[in-house]
């Protein structure tokens, strides 16, 4: 029995009753394990080792092991109170395993992976010769058989015992990863409580995506050496997992039962497209978009801009909702935080996988403030940088929703590097060599929207705007009247039909009447014909194509030839939308302070 876990039974016979150490609560045995050994009333994770691991995540009958037999040396002759192989012998007594590490092959959910279970029982999960080597041999499997990795970690460090030879596993795993990375081939990690240490400084967080078990401790130094040797009190939940989400460092906290679903959704990232969707990968019937901006009906530009600001339009979560399969929301910059204006993670669209990302306001005042009216950090370019590189990786095309007044405004982003962030992310698009389509769904402001729009394809529907200022602001910095933002709007010609003729977009998908909130679904529809189509155009053209045309559309503007050329493809254009212009009176769901890019012109 695990010593997380107390027994209030004979202790000859098997207990019937469990003390939970999270909260002292009874628990029915029988009921414990079959929760995988969850707390039912505090919801407590306690641990599990690496077989009952490998029960739970992966399928019945699809376990092969992987890799030789551990050795583990004793390099320094090391001796505490007793020689460094009589504890090894130890360990492997009490816990009947070789190593801290078991390496195995198997499905989940159908999905084949390779994986290194780590088991906290052996020696506390340290990392030492032999557990490094196992390790690499598992990324060395998975990269022979190009299927994801996924390494389980529980450890509390690097095997002192071992010396610098343990310590040397840190770079020899990491390197075994940068393998995987240069191969293509997705990492996951799993991280359970506790992960500390060589582990945690290794591959436990240089993996594409970091999952954590509700309450899990990850970090390089131990909370009590930290509080000793800075002599502070540390913050509430410091180093667990919800503290650690918060703060950037993992994309996803998930309960025990969901771990298999979430990692199954992970792995069909990293799959081929299915047959069963060999159908939807076949070209459809012509998209909707509108490339002639004749074809398009005059709009009255102050009215659009409040349309496009209407709190009541679907947000991207939404069109996520509708448009994509198997969508997992990845979070965190892993340096600094979790922006919440800016949302992504990988998903399947029409068989195919894609990385999806995009501006999130949300579409109620109290989900606003949350998303701070979709001004993003520097933390949220960051992380929308790291799906891109990402989908890099798995040679995924690319999905951005634009709608956001503009990047944040405020000391803690100009601290944290917001122009460098921003040009970051523009320089990264411009050079990504898979297919990218841009959507600005609302409002398209400033380098903030740009940041996540040097695509392939950029599309805008019918009642968003696009421009390189707000209507007020440039009233505020030209004209020194704030309430002649109306003529702003005008002049500035930021409406779609304006922009789809000065070369700005390549197409306009038409609203339904009374705006996408209207018919969402319908919208939603549209949306995924217009995508569709373009990555039918896209993906073939190969990385290499994609990015000098890419350069090329870019280039061209302002340059004295003339007008932009654009790479939209040239298939007939079908009949125009015809919505009705939205009344200046719509509900406008604006900032309440200027954004970044206004603040000092």
């Amino acid at each position: 029995m695990s010593t997380s876990v107390a027994a209030i039974a004979d202790p000859t016979a098997p207990p019937r009753w469990l003390a939970c150490r999270g909260c002292g609560s009874l628990v029915y045995a029988k009921r414990f394990a079959t929760a995988h050994r969850v707390c039912p009333d505090c919801g407590h994770h306690h641990p599990l080792t690496a077989d009952e691991r490998i029960g739970q995540l992966f399928d019945a009958a699809s376990v092969s092991r992987v890799g030789g037999a551990a050795y583990t040396a004793d390099p320094l002759g090391f001796t505490d109170s007793r020689p460094y192989p009589e504890r090894v012998a130890q360990a492997r007594a009490a816990t009947g395993l070789d190593e801290a590490v078991v390496c195995v092959r198997g499905t989940i959910e159908g999905r084949p992976v390779v994986a290194a279970v780590m088991d906290f029982r052996f020696m506390g999960g340290s990392l030492g010769g032999a557990v490094g080597e196992l390790v690499a041999e598992a990324a060395e499997s998975a990269l022979h058989d190009r299927v994801p990795l996924l390494l389980v970690c529980a450890s509390g460090g690097a095997r002192m015992q071992e010396g610098i030879v343990a310590l040397m596993q840190m770079a020899k795993t990491s390197g075994a990863l940068a393998r995987l990375d240069a191969a293509g081939v997705l990492t996951v990690s799993l991280v359970t409580d506790p992960t500390f240490g060589g582990v945690a400084a290794s591959y436990a967080t240089l993996c594409d995506v970091i999952v954590t078990e509700p309450g899990a401790r990850l970090g390089f130094a131990g909370p009590r050496v930290i509080a000793q040797t800075i002599r502070q009190e540390l913050p509430p939940g410091f180093q667990r997992a919800e503290f650690l989400l918060a703060h950037g460092i993992v994309d996803v906290v998930a309960k025990r039962a969901e771990l298999r679903s979430v990692l199954a959704k992970l792995l069909t990232a990293a799959a081929p497209p299915e047959p069963s969707a060999a159908d939807a990968l076949k070209p459809g019937p012509p998209d909707p978009l509108v490339r002639d901006p004749e074809l398009l009906p005059p709009r009255d530009p102050w009215a659009t801009v409040r349309a496009a600001r209407a709190i009541e339009r679907p947000g991207t979560l939404s069109y996520f909702a509708h448009l994509l399969d198997d969508f997992q929301e990845l979070r965190g910059d892993r340096a600094h935080g979790d922006c919440p204006a800016i949302v992504g993670g990988t998903a399947r669209f029409a068989g195919r996988t894609v990385v999806a990302i995009g501006h999130e306001k949300g579409e109620s005042l109290a989900e606003l403030a949350t998303r701070n009216y979709g001004m993003a950090t520097p933390a949220g370019y960051r992380k929308a940088m790291r799906l891109m590189r990402l989908a890099a990786k798995l040679r995924a095309p690319v999905l951005t929703f634009v709608d956001t007044p503009g990047a944040y405004p405020g000391i803690e982003a100009e601290e944290q590097g917001q122009c460098v962030a921003i040009a970051e992310s523009i320089r990264l698009m411009a050079a990504l060599p898979v297919p990218i389509v841009s959507v600005v769904t609302g409002e398209g402001g400033s380098g903030g929207a740009l940041a996540l729009a040097v695509a392939d394809r950029v599309v805008m529907l019918a009642d968003a705007v696009y421009s390189v200022i707000s209507p007020e602001g440039c009233a505020a910095i030209l004209w020194d009247d704030p309430a002649r933002a109306a003529d702003a709007a005008a002049a500035l010609r930021l409406d779609a039909r304006e922009l789809l003729a000065l070369g700005a977009v390549d197409g306009v998908v038409p609203v339904p009447e009374g705006g996408p909130q209207a018919d969402p679904a319908r919208m939603a529809a549209d949306l995924a014909a217009v995508v569709g189509a373009a990555l039918d155009a896209l993906v073939p053209l190969g990385g290499e194509r994609l990015m000098a045309e890419r350069l090329a559309k870019f280039r061209a503007f302002g340059a004295p030839t003339g007008a932009p050329s654009t790479t939209a493809d040239t298939t007939a254009d079908t009949p125009s939308d015809t919505s009705p212009e939205r009344s200046p009176d719509a509900p406008v769901g604006a900032p309440p302070h200027p954004t970044a890019e206004e603040q000092d012109q």
